[in-house]
């Protein structure tokens, strides 16, 4: 067990204190669920670097640090669709994708092929990352600026609404593009896995 493999761990163990915070409706759970997602997305970041950076990558990192990303992008996205922030379906796809891809990486690594994610997977987990991080802070807003008597009707518009679903759209399709992508580059040695 090495940092990397740990912070790895770390975030999977997190996307669940996550989403029970997240889903109890008060004011500093919210809070405190925005910090720790922010924690889980920034062990992502550095234990990749760091592995790289001493060498020190593993099979077990190059096979659960992509599912820990998936644990936490789902939970969170599931989340946000239980209090109507986001369209089920939109969720729905991305999970589908995400678990689709994990399964045929993990029956290759079953089969001795280890397929490594591509740039464009790292930047899909960047986006979805990052429309969650915009989506909770939106949500914090919203929960705070009432208590401390700052009006800012715009939380509630239609216009934000809108923007949010545009977002979540981008991401479900760069999700599944990269989808395409991974299923191309890997295809033949997805093909010899699979015999």
């Amino acid at each position: 067990m090495n940092l990397p493999n740990a912070l790895t761990l770390l975030r999977i163990a997190l996307s669940p204190i996550f989403m029970g915070l997240f889903i109890i409706d008060n004011l500093w759970t919210r809070f405190w669920a925005m910090v720790i997602f922010i924690i889980a997305a920034l062990t992502d970041l550095y234990d990749g670097y760091y592995a790289r950076k001493y060498g020190i990558t593993t099979s077990f990192g190059k096979f659960v640090d992509p599912l820990a990303d998936k644990i936490l992008v789902s939970v969170a996205f599931a989340s946000f669709v239980t209090l109507g922030y986001v369209a089920m379906w939109m969720v729905l796809a991305i999970i589908i994708r995400e678990f689709l891809i994990t399964g045929l990486r993990s029956l290759a690594a079953y089969k001795g092929v280890v397929i490594v994610p591509t740039r464009w997977a790292k930047v899909k987990t960047f986006m979805q990352m990052t429309a969650i991080a915009i989506i909770l802070l939106l949500i914090n807003l919203k929960t705070f600026a009432k208590p401390i008597g700052i009006d800012m009707p715009w939380l509630a518009s239609a216009q934000t609404a809108e923007f949010i679903k545009w977002m979540m759209l981008v991401t479900v399709i760069v999700t599944w593009g990269t989808a395409i992508d991974y299923l191309v580059k890997s295809y033949y040695l997805l093909k010899n896995a699979l015999k």
